[in-house]
């Protein structure tokens, strides 16, 4: 039991819902019900259980439900990138008749239970001035926040002065609901009871359900809703799930739809071959997938009755033809930023390239031995000694119809010659901008998430999959958390660009919303987050050299720093060496005994423009400043081929440098169509 330790004089909170006194359904026939609120709501629409329970119960009544969740919300302070629509005119695209709101947890730290009920008053009258349906105005369900569940470590905060505090605002929150005549449910209290009745965890972190919590809250939901003990057949519940998360799935891409800055941002209107814009593009796939996520309601419907039902998305719109402008030239530094529209083998390439005196090289992967090897964007090696890829397939976004073959893949060397022997899918991932190790398994950024990813029956394939953390944003997909490197203190250390407004939970203090471009930090054993240092505007590429010195780059301007203290507890960019090449896909430190002693301790990074390969740099430490201070010597490699696009590199256990190849003809995210049909999508080569 894992709450045994809390003891809290908690108010007696009653359900103020009428179903829970009456037998009729809360729900009428066709109704449109919205969730609203903080990491709590974000996350249960990937878990799906109320969806998937309320629909089993009241299979009759065609609920259309829509997730507005959305991590680090508050009810009077939900912070956006440029251009999302408004929380009223999402409101309004989804019809909501009814709206749960699932607030407090944010709030609770300020502890002014006073003020928060103040603000719920606010947003009550607001929201019963809207007619979001064309019905009138919606119902309102208020929810308690969940309490804090105490875990058996020393990892998270205690729970008892957050639960003192969420006890206040539930009861804020119930008093409000009665004075202002709108439902309440509370959940804090059987929440409570289940946590201390578990034998196994039931969240992630204490404040963060797992996928068993929210499987016990929607049942605590759902009983407050029909007035009894939901009743299901397990095998029934687990194929309806799996609509319900299909449909959430491409309901999810439409209201958080990633690469947000090109559909309704600041970039949305840049305009390419006959004037064609990104938005009347992007814009065109939103209304794709408001009929893919209606279809996928009619699924959901015909198999809570038992009815026979064939999905199928003949009804969606066709896509908008886009024109290349490949044929435009665009120049840098006199050298044209394109390829060529060919593409040679893995093994053509090679003959393109020119590496350092004593180096040679060979193909250890491309498309052609493993199609699913498509724009690899992050190299590691695991401690088993076997490569893996973070293979963006999509670049820059999933399209609608279309396959989502986004995935990490593992390219085992099983007879140790060099070559790579198969592929491993070991899970899909949309967006895989960056990726490392740990606990076990592996954590990747999947905008706006960070997901763990876990093997737990040795077949290399993820069977455990859960958002470690959430509200990193996703407003640019090539601007979002990238190159994710372990930290002598244990912290993951990534970078993320502008555009992006993540606003992230944890269990020690309020949602953090940051706008700020630079890197960050994150503990996956105690959920801590924080931001490290200013880096700007597009940084790509972090590294700890042996000592523990820390150096960055910034990919759009192709900048090095050394990463310095600065004050107390902060940090900042000091320049490492004058830049010539931009962009940096990817930068560190060259350490490997299988090179000569002058490569030992040198700076590398990836370039992908003009330059086509991976400049070197030796480093000169002032051991009384603690100054780094970089030169420029010999090119470690460089190519000839306009395709060649180095996107990151990581020495091998057997001591050689592998060297991921982007190879794609467009390497530029603003000067093309999102949709540009000469982006490539089946393209990519690992060489070593």
């Amino acid at each position: 039991m894992f709450m045994k330790n809390l003891r809290l004089a908690l108010p007696a909170l009653l359900c103020l819902l009428p179903a829970c006194t009456q037998q009729q359904s809360f729900f009428q026939p066709g109704e449109h019900l919205v969730i609203i609120g903080n990491g709590l709501a974000d996350r249960m629409q990937h878990d799906a259980w109320l969806e998937t329970y309320l629909q089993a119960e009241l299979p009759k009544l065609e609920l259309v439900i829509r997730n507005h969740g959305y991590t680090g919300d508050r009810f009077d302070h939900r912070p956006r990138n440029q251009g999302f629509l408004s929380a009223d005119e999402y409101l309004t695209i989804s019809k909501a008749t009814v709206v749960f709101a699932m607030f407090g947890y944010n709030e609770s730290f300020d502890d002014d239970p006073d003020g928060f009920g103040q603000a719920i008053t606010e947003w009550i009258a607001h929201t019963r001035g809207q007619n979001y349906s064309g019905a009138g105005p919606p119902r309102i369900v208020l929810f308690s926040p969940i309490p804090q569940e105490v875990l058996p470590n020393n990892n998270f905060p205690d729970g008892i002065e957050n639960n003192r505090r969420l006890a206040s605002y539930a009861a804020a929150m119930e008093s409000t609901a009665k004075k202002s005549g709108v439902d309440f449910i509370d959940i804090f209290t059987p929440m409570l009871h289940h946590f201390a009745m578990a034998k196994e965890p039931l969240s992630i972190n204490g404040v963060h359900l797992n996928s068993a919590g929210n499987r016990l809250l929607a049942e605590v939901i759902v009983k407050a809703l029909i007035n009894r003990e939901p009743d299901f057949e397990p095998e029934h519940l687990e194929s309806l799930r799996a609509t319900v998360l299909d449909k959430n799935w491409h309901w999810f891409n439409r209201y958080r739809a990633t690469d947000g800055n090109d559909v309704w941002g600041g970039r949305s209107t840049l305009s390419f071959t006959d004037g064609q814009t990104n938005r009347e593009v992007l814009q065109h796939e939103l209304t794709q997938l408001d009929v893919m996520t209606a279809n996928r309601d009619r699924a959901i419907w015909a198999m809570s009755r038992g009815d026979d039902h064939e999905l199928s998305d003949a009804n969606v719109p066709a896509a908008i033809e886009v024109k290349t402008n490949l044929d435009q030239e665009q120049l840098q530094g006199g050298v044209s930023k394109l390829g060529d529209g060919s593409y040679l083998s893995g093994e053509e390439g090679l003959a393109k390239m020119q590496l350092a005196a004593g180096l040679s090289a060979n193909l250890f992967a491309s498309e052609e031995m493993f199609p699913e090897l498509v724009n690899p964007v992050q190299l590691g090696v695991d401690p088993r000694g076997r490569l893996w890829v973070a293979a963006w397939q999509t670049y820059p976004k999933w399209e609608p119809l279309k396959e989502m073959g986004d995935r990490l893949l593992i390219l085992p060397d099983d007879d140790r010659d060099g070559v790579a022997d198969r592929a491993i899918t070991f899970a899909y991932v949309h967006n895989p901008t960056g990726f490392e190790f740990w606990n076990g398994g592996v954590l990747v950024a999947s905008a706006p998430d960070i997901l763990f990813l876990k093997d737990t029956d040795g077949d290399d394939v993820a069977d455990l999959r859960y958002r470690i953390l959430g509200g990193i944003d996703s407003s640019d997909t090539h601007h979002t958390a990238n190159n994710f490197v372990y930290g002598p203190d244990g912290f993951i250390y990534f970078q993320r660009g502008i555009f992006n407004i993540s606003n992230v939970e944890t269990p020690w203090q309020s949602n953090q919303e940051s706008g700020t471009s630079g890197m960050y930090r994150f503990n996956p054993r105690t959920s801590e987050f924080s931001f490290h240092a200013t880096n700007s505007p597009n940084p790509h590429g972090i590294s700890f050299d042996y000592w523990g010195y820390h150096y960055a780059t910034d990919g759009t301007g192709g900048r090095a720093f050394q990463v310095v203290p600065e004050g107390d507890n902060a940090f900042k960019m000091r320049k490492l060496f004058d830049h010539t090449v931009r962009p940096v896909a990817s930068s560190g430190i060259l350490s490997s005994a299988h090179f000569p002693e002058k490569y030992q301790g040198n700076f590398l990074l990836c370039n992908t423009i003009a330059f086509l390969g991976i400049k070197q740099y030796t480093l000169d430490f002032d051991t009384l400043t603690g100054e780094v201070n970089g030169s420029e010597t010999e090119n470690l490699m460089v190519s000839s081929d306009p395709n060649f696009r180095p996107t990151d590199f990581e020495v091998g256990d057997d001591g050689a440098l592998y060297i991921s190849d982007w190879a794609n003809s467009i390497i530029g995210h603003m000067q093309h169509n999102v949709r540009d049909p000469e982006r490539d999508h089946a393209h990519g080569r690992i060489y070593r």
